[in-house]
């Protein structure tokens, strides 16, 4: 029995010698122990030289980034009219209005009582001194500025300057020798380009002065945000990233590898509030162009030419006799503007500004933007398929250019899917309707030759063919002997719909 074991014991040796003389003699073993060593060193040297420029920003530029915290009151109670009108719209009961009634008195018996609007945001130290770069939206309305350094040392912070189209701000404390950061050149981006945003959100109500980074790439550049989201604004040329921008890091920096600031973070779009991998900034341009201005106090000027315009589609281009999409539709001439001085006229196509090609709306309203206000500047138009050219003197920008809205109601007659009412003085006042002539657009029927046309419910029709429309009479006059293509005006722009599709 011992001789068994003895002889099976070294069996079982010998199988295993056998076995790893076999592997080394195929080489298993060293192939297998350089997998290993290749998994070991497969990190690039270049996320080594990402990590130490994120570093080395945090430690230079992220010096220069502030904390703001602003301050608002308003005097709430003892109110004598509700502010946003009866619930029922205008009211059906004649003399005293109940519900208004039932206000007054309600609020007659509040005590006034001041009600404090916090705010936060971030900002970048652009000079040694104590300026101190922003968004507008940032100290909007402030009673009160707050600004923490990265130290933790808290200084009043007084605005010199404001832009809010730019939606920018220059703000002073009364400080020296503080770390100021290097502007950048936001033209020289590139998407895909690392970048790295800056700032400090949740600052005040974490108590923590020091800002934080998040880095990520440019996804995109000249984004529009559109006037949904930008309201009086301009966004029509900011920079996406997806470095994450959290509430509060507005007027942050958003600077590049090299720690020179690019642009200025302004937003987030977002479904639920927080972050969801698309931030914007403005470019860091748009600021430098209007910096010593707002260091200065003075009003910043935007050119203005008043006219309404829009793109032109492949329809209208060939209704106007134009080889390609380029150029600037002008759908509305304002009364008295610089246009019309100049003998701009409705449908004129604008093909260059200033001896500068234009291709499309928004390069035509950042170029007379940036114009001098009073300065003469040659205009080429396509009228009648003819070229012309115009001399303009560029106007000022006038601070708010109201919108035109319109209605839904009923209508009976439909034209191309459209159904139309008339636009009468109650109506105007209701819905804020600037126009007092013209057929309201009540109706657009799915599939139908004016949704493809681009009309929509609430369009107010000026002109039919270029023959002029009053009242509803007038569009089912003109629409009933109409043959062909139209060419529709509305208040809104200048669309084609055909015939037939």
């Amino acid at each position: 029995m011992k001789k068994r074991t003895l002889y099976f014991g070294l069996a079982v040796l010998s199988g295993v010698i056998v076995g790893f003389l076999i592997a080394a003699k195929l080489d298993f073993l060293p192939k297998l122990e350089s997998q290993v060593v290749k998994q070991e060193v497969s990190l690039p040297s270049e996320n080594l030289k990402l990590e130490d420029a994120v570093v080395n920003v945090a430690n230079t530029t992220g010096k220069a980034v502030v904390s703001i915290s602003t301050e608002h009151v308003e005097k709430m109670g003892n109110v004598k009219r509700y502010r946003f009108g009866s619930p029922f719209g205008e009211s059906p009961f004649r003399g005293e209005d109940p519900f208004q009634k039932f206000f007054d008195e309600f609020f007659e018996q509040m005590p006034q009582r001041d009600f404090r609007q916090m705010g936060l945001g971030s900002g970048v130290i652009i000079d040694p001194e104590g300026y101190i770069l922003t968004n507008e939206h940032v100290i909007s309305q402030a009673d009160k500025i707050t600004v923490k350094l990265p130290d933790g040392r808290e200084f009043k912070g007084v605005v010199k300057g404001r832009d809010p189209r730019a939606d920018l701000a220059v703000i002073k404390i009364e400080a020296r020798n503080l770390p100021a950061a290097t502007l950048g050149d936001s033209g020289n981006l590139k998407i895909g380009q690392w970048v790295i945003a800056i700032g400090n959100p949740f600052g005040f109500a974490m108590d923590n002065a020091e800002p934080t980074v998040t880095a990520g790439v440019i996804s995109a550049l000249h984004r529009s945000l559109g006037r949904v989201i930008s309201r009086d604004r301009d966004y029509s040329d900011v920079i996406q990233t997806d470095a994450a921008i959290n509430p509060g890091n507005s007027g942050g920096p958003l600077v590049n590898l090299k720690g020179e600031v690019v642009g200025i973070n302004v937003a987030i779009f977002s479904t639920s509030g927080g972050y969801q991998g698309v931030g914007f900034a403005i470019p860091v341009n748009n600021a430098k162009r209007i910096l010593t201005q707002l260091i200065e106090g003075k009003k910043i000027l935007y050119g203005w030419l008043g006219v309404t315009v829009q793109d032109l589609t492949d329809d209208l281009a060939k209704y106007f006799g134009l080889p390609n999409k380029d150029g600037v539709l002008v759908s509305k001439v304002l009364g008295d503007s610089p246009a019309q001085k100049a003998g701009m006229k409705e449908s004129d196509v604008i093909k260059q500004f200033d001896n500068k090609p234009i291709h499309n709306v928004k390069e035509l309203l950042s170029t007379v933007a940036k114009q001098e206000v009073g300065r003469k500047v040659k205009v080429v138009l396509a009228r009648e398929k003819k070229e012309l050219a115009l001399e303009v003197t560029v106007g000022e920008r006038p601070q708010n250019l109201e919108e035109e809205a319109g209605s839904i109601i009923s209508s009976d007659y439909t034209w191309r899917g459209l159904e139309v009412e008339d636009l009468s003085p109650q109506r105007s006042r209701r819905y804020g309707i600037e126009e007092k002539e013209g057929a309201l657009v009540v109706n657009v029927e799915p599939e139908s030759q004016a949704e493809r046309g681009g009309l929509i419910p609430g369009d107010i029709i000026l002109k039919l063919n270029k023959e002029q429309v009053k009242n509803k009479a007038d569009f089912d006059r003109i629409t009933k002997a109409l043959k062909g293509d139209c060419l529709v005006t509305t208040a809104r722009g200048i669309f084609l719909i055909k015939e037939r599709e």
